[in-house]
């Protein structure tokens, strides 16, 4: 998707930076109005001191703005993973609404 090594190395996949250049590179390069992204430690492990378990980082872009935001989900992975998907998506509907 375009994320620069040099992000992942120094800051590790988990950040805003990085669901920024996901939602940017996947918009870019599937040639779409508008991309969602996510990046996140659904657990049960990969926890680390500043990112806990149900960390999750959304981005998204489409032509005017890409951002993303922070979430910190509670529950199983499959919780988290839902959580996330449903925060997603109501992204995605979001900016599709402000394109009409």
């Amino acid at each position: 998707l375009g994320v620069k090594r040099e992000l992942l190395e120094e800051h590790g996949a988990v950040n805003e930076q990085t669901a920024c250049q996901m939602a940017q590179g996947a918009r870019e390069r599937l040639n779409v109005d508008v991309a969602v992204s996510a990046t996140g430690i659904a657990g049960p492990g990969g926890a680390e001191p500043d990112k806990p378990v149900g960390t999750v980082w959304q981005g998204i872009s489409d032509a005017n703005i890409t951002y993303a935001r922070v979430h910190h989900y509670a529950g199983n992975r499959d919780e988290v993973r839902r959580q996330a998907v449903r925060d997603a998506l109501a992204m995605l509907q979001n900016s599709v609404d402000s394109i009409e």
